[in-house]
């Protein structure tokens, strides 16, 4: 069973940092892209970053370039997101997800194309 398991969310203050991480297992996580996507309030999903199998790729939404890194450990078979700088408009629910397709990836991939989700960590930024 796929299990993917978000976690690092919480309350900072602008211009803070916080890192997530997504813990999965069930699937061979080294051949999958994934992605973080992220909901505001009131707001439909937003494809935050994304991560090609080894790494060696990374996207990011023009909303978070330059404040958010992406990146993974095969051996541990975990996601993170590393949040800099973080502003209210950051203020979402995080979830990460798996591409459907194995040893995929594409800097312009679709939300349509992940197949399994976590169940998100909220993450707020007030001051």
């Amino acid at each position: 069973e796929v299990q993917l398991v978000e976690s690092g969310g919480g309350l900072v203050q602008p211009g803070e940092s916080l890192r997530l991480s997504c813990a999965s297992s069930g699937f061979t996580f080294s051949v999958y892209a994934m992605t973080w996507v992220r909901q505001a309030p009131g707001k439909g999903l937003e494809r935050v970053s994304s991560i090609d199998k080894d790494g060696s790729r990374t996207s990011f939404a023009d909303s978070v370039m330059g404040r958010f890194t992406i990146s993974r450990d095969n051996a541990k078979n975990t996601l993170y997101l590393q949040m800099n700088s973080l502003r209210p408009e950051d203020t979402a629910v995080y979830y990460c997800a798996k591409l459907k397709a194995p040893n995929a990836y594409s800097d312009y991939i679709r939300i349509d194309e992940h197949d399994y989700w976590g169940q998100g960590t909220q993450v707020t930024v007030s001051s």
